[in-house]
Order: structure tokens, then C-alpha cells, then sequence
């Protein structure tokens, strides 16, 4: 039985593909800051498979290295590390960007990804195998105005991907990079403020993607034959053309 580890697992894409993997008899590591959540969580997929908890702030190496160094040994082979925690704070142009969402979404996107990857690598180097998924965006693709943070974090993650590639290649380690595009969960509450009705806004006139597509995405990538490596997949709802357009019918 193979172990994964997920971080941002208590919504959205993270909670969908912990559910998705249960299913699929992973034994499952579920990381994530909110503690309730992820023990309502554990209870849940504990009836389907083994399943720990792991509660820190990603964007604080020593709260992350604590936490990994804790596992039980029967949770410290991990074959599969999804990299999926991260967030998207305030859509304005850099001249009045706000520093604290600056500084939350490179610390969240990009170093917090390092420092679990960091902690990850040398036991996946140790047993020869191993999967790294990390999930980036279609924002790393094409920049938009007021959202360059955001973007920058996100092609950071690519290039981030495109080095472990190269780096883990011969230790039998595989890395795939996802971009979703328009994914309908909290993505721009958190954005946004918590201004719900601005964010249903970012949903309307079309089918976005949802939580479960990137799932099932990430899924099909981890149960690919051992001589197949999906390197970076895109994906889009049918309604989206590039990160700007999307086509509504209001």
C-alpha cells in the first residue's frame, strides 16, 4: 500500500483528492493548518484507509520540519507528495499592492513548497521511487494585470518542477507539474477578502472546473504505468481560453 502526503488538504483540490485517494486505498497523510477540519476529515477516511494528521503552517520551515520529523514510522515511507497548499490574496496593481499579501503567497506558493519538498526528497532518494505532483496554475503561463504576485509565485512553482525534474530524474523519482485553470472552491473568497458575492461573480455564465477534475487529473498521473511520467499537464474548463478569457453566457 502506498503512502501519500498531501498538503491543503482541508479544502478544495487538497480535500477532493484525499477523498479520491482513500477511495483508491492510499494510505493517506492529510496536512493542512486548520486541525478541526482534518480530524473531521481523518473520521471520515479512516473507514476507507490508514490515515494521519498533520496540522502546521507550511510558510514556517520549523513548524513543517517538526511536524514531518513527528510521523510514526509505519507513515515515514511516503511514495507520493502532492504539493498542493497555496493562495491567491488581493487583485490590485503592484503600485498598491498590500506586503502581507505579498509576502503570504510567496512564502505559501513558493517557499512552503520548498520546505516540504526539502524534507520529502532525501527519503524518496533513499527507496528509489517516489512522485512529486506539484499543483501551479495557468496563471504561470500568461501574466495578468493586478494579479502579478500571484503569477510570479505560480511560474516559480514551474521552474521549481522543471529543477526537480532534473535533479530526481535518475532516482527513479517522477514530477508532474498541473495548471488548472478556473477551479470553483474558495480560491477567490480567500482572494477577494471573503467577499462572497465578488466571488460568485468569478463563477458565473459558464461551468467552471471543479475540485474533483484536478483530482481525478492528479490521479491518473500517480497511476500511470512506472515507465510513464506526465512532466506537465494543462487544464482548462471548455469555457476558458487563456488565464484573461472566458466565455459567459449571462
Amino acid at each position: 500500500m502506498k503512502t501519500a502526503l498531501i498538503t491543503g488538504a482541508t479544502s478544495g483540490i487538497g480535500k477532493a483528492t484525499s477523498k479520491l485517494l482513500a477511495n483508491q486505498g492510499f494510505k493517506l497523510i492529510i496536512c493542512g493548518r486548520r486541525t478541526e477540519v482534518l480530524e473531521e476529515l481523518k473520521a471520515e477516511l479512516s473507514q476507507l484507509t490508514e490515515v494521519y494528521t498533520l496540522s502546521f503552517d507550511q510558510r514556517i520551515f520549523s513548524e513543517v520540519e517538526k511536524a514531518i520529523l513527528s510521523l510514526p514510522e509505519s507513515f515515514k515511507n511516503i511514495d507520493i507528495l502532492i504539493n498542493n497548499a497555496g493562495n491567491a490574496h488581493g487583485l490590485e496593481p503592484l503600485s498598491e499592492g498590500n506586503i502581507e499579501d505579498w509576502d503570504a503567497m510567496m512564502d505559501g506558493n513558493v517557499k512552503g513548497l520548498l520546505y516540504v519538498s526539502k524534507l520529502i526528497i532525501p527519503g524518496m532518494k533513499a527507496q528509489n521511487s517516489g512522485h512529486i505532483v506539484n499543483i501551479s496554475s495557468v496563471a504561470a503561463r500568461q501574466t495578468y494585470a493586478n494579479g502579478v504576485v500571484y503569477c510570479a509565485s505560480k511560474k516559480a512553482v514551474d521552474v521549481i518542477s522543471d529543477g526537480m525534474r532534473l535533479e530526481l530524474t535518475e532516482f527513479g523519482i517522477k514530477v508532474t507539474n498541473i495548471q488548472p485553470g478556473l477551479v470553483e472552491t474558495d480560491f477567490s473568497k480567500v482572494r477577494f477578502k471573503g467577499d462572497e458575492e465578488r466571488a460568485n461573480t468569478v463563477y458565473q455564465g459558464y461551468k467552471a472546473l471543479e475540485a474533483k477534475d484536478i483530482a481525478d487529473a492528479i490521479s491518473y498521473c500517480i497511476n500511470a504505468p512506472k515507465h510513464v511520467a506526465i512532466s506537465d499537464l494543462t487544464i482548462y474548463p471548455s469555457a476558458q481560453s487563456e488565464p484573461r478569457t472566458v466565455y459567459k453566457n449571462l
